[in-house]
């Protein structure tokens, strides 16, 4: 048995129905212990472009939004929907969206405990995430210490060589020219490692300048893009809702299978693939939210909902929607292959579409890679102290490279394999302190003390 085989064995056990069952159902445990924070969304939303005056931090809340954006808004919104509707059927999209809807409560959890238990450097810079969580609330530095080891080796695969990679394969397929792939995957390689190196070497402060001016464009582009595609195929969205919601509960037998079959394929799938796109549980995101400028945990928490709620709610909806419509319209594309999907789809826009979605991609991944920079770096900060960020970033950087140059079979099944390590830690503090987070957020949300400042914050 060759080591590509292993770790597929190993990724397949770690994010079989145990660890979505445990995700899916810290969402549903969370969302209604704290009383159904989503009913707060809009009013989450706003709060997001606006500015905590004379509150402590690095960044504005928005920054730190933008940032974590920049990691999960990403080709996992793009193929990853595509992938769920090609191995799930378009049931796939219905639990998708689900996840997103009830995942907003975990995010809102995971975003106030990284405001409550953050620590502020003898340099004023304030350090935060699920290993302070862990440390700080529970007394289980053990715990953090292996989180943060997870999120270190994780951001090397699914935060960069993943990233790059599609990168990389993306330019060559624009060039139309496979004869001088290998060429262009290099020459790919050394633009990103310059691209990457002037933006992570400033620090977060760079890195959240750089996703607050890129995350908005991206999105903005991607999203029309897709609009205008459902524009085309109105005719279908009732259609294509109607087949969603009836295969995502559907008790008929999958080819091949037995009863039942296709309602836990879809949900498998749907679910898995929802999870990868807004990491809500995962434990990322609260690493960045830890630097933002703001009043009280709760405030913070909510500005990071809304992450998800863009992420999965929106984006991966939209996406499931114009393929599902796209399928319907065109029955002779066929739903093997998710990528393949995808570019059927914007193939329909005319002249630009298969450049929208080039860009998307493009974006996208170079935003993913910014974001989980800084994700690691904070986790070998935690682990080896300040001293260790430079060569981390250095080793970050040549990765880039690596990533557009090779084939990345075994990095996606070492970088799955780490995420699901990741996700058992933060989890255990989001239950375990799940007591914390409600009378945080009754006493800032529901008594009416949200604008209250809390003076006990770092």
């Amino acid at each position: 048995m060759t080591f590509n085989e292993i770790t597929e064995i190993i990724s397949g056990y770690l994010w079989g129905w145990p660890m979505i069952i445990l995700l899916f159902g810290t969402h549903l445990f969370l969302t209604f212990r704290l009383r159904v924070p989503q009913r707060k969304i809009f009013t989450a939303i706003k709060m997001s472009v606006k500015k905590d005056k004379d509150a402590k931090g690095d960044v504005s809340q928005f920054a730190a939004l933008a940032t974590s954006l920049a990691a999960t808004i990403g080709t996992g919104n793009i193929i990853g929907v595509a992938t769920a509707v090609a191995l799930g059927g378009p049931g796939a999209v219905l639990w998708c969206w689900l996840t997103g809807l009830f995942g907003i409560a975990t995010k809102y959890s995971e975003g106030l405990l990284a405001i409550k238990y953050r620590v502020k450097t003898s340099d004023g810079t304030m350090l935060g995430g699920p290993m302070y969580a862990l440390e700080r609330g529970l007394g289980q530095k053990w715990l953090a210490v292996l989180f943060c080891v997870f999120t270190a080796i994780a951001a090397f695969g699914i935060g960069n060589m993943v990233q790059a990679n599609a990168i990389s394969e993306n330019v060559v397929m624009l060039c139309g020219n496979s004869a001088n792939g290998s060429m262009i995957r290099v020459a790919v390689g050394i633009a990103l490692m310059i691209l990457v190196a002037v933006v992570v070497l400033g620090g977060v402060k760079s890195i959240s300048r750089m996703c607050t001016a890129l995350v908005p464009f991206m999105a903005v582009l991607y999203v029309l893009g897709c609009l205008y595609i459902l524009m085309l195929n109105h005719a279908y969205l009732w259609d294509a809702l109607c087949m969603i919601c009836g295969e995502a509960f559907s008790l008929k037998a999958a080819t091949g299978g037995t009863a039942g079959t296709v309602i836990m394929i879809a949900a498998r799938y749907g679910i898995a693939r929802g999870l990868f796109s807004n990491e809500s549980g995962l434990g990322s995101a609260p690493i960045v939210a830890a630097a933002a400028q703001t009043k009280n945990p709760v405030r913070q928490a909510l500005v990071s909902s809304t992450g998800t709620f863009w992420d999965t709610v929106v984006v991966c909806a939209i996406t499931g929607l114009v393929i599902v419509t796209s399928i319907i319209a065109h029955p002779n594309i066929s739903f093997q292959d998710g990528g393949m999907l995808t570019k059927k789809a914007f193939g329909m826009i005319p002249y630009v579409g298969p450049t929208i979605l080039t860009l998307g991609i493009l974006t996208f991944a170079f935003s993913t890679i910014l974001g989980w920079c800084y994700y690691g770096e904070r986790a070998m900060e935690y682990l080896a102290g300040k001293r260790s960020i430079k060569p981390y970033r250095i080793i970050f950087i040549i990765l880039c490279f690596v990533g557009c140059t090779m084939s990345l079979n075994v990095v996606w099944n070492i970088a799955d394999i780490m995420n699901a390590l990741m996700a058992i830690p933060n989890l255990i503090a989001l239950l375990l302190l799940s007591g914390v987070i409600a009378r945080e957020t009754k006493h800032y949300l529901w008594d009416g003390h949200l604008d209250e400042i809390d003076k006990s914050l770092k």
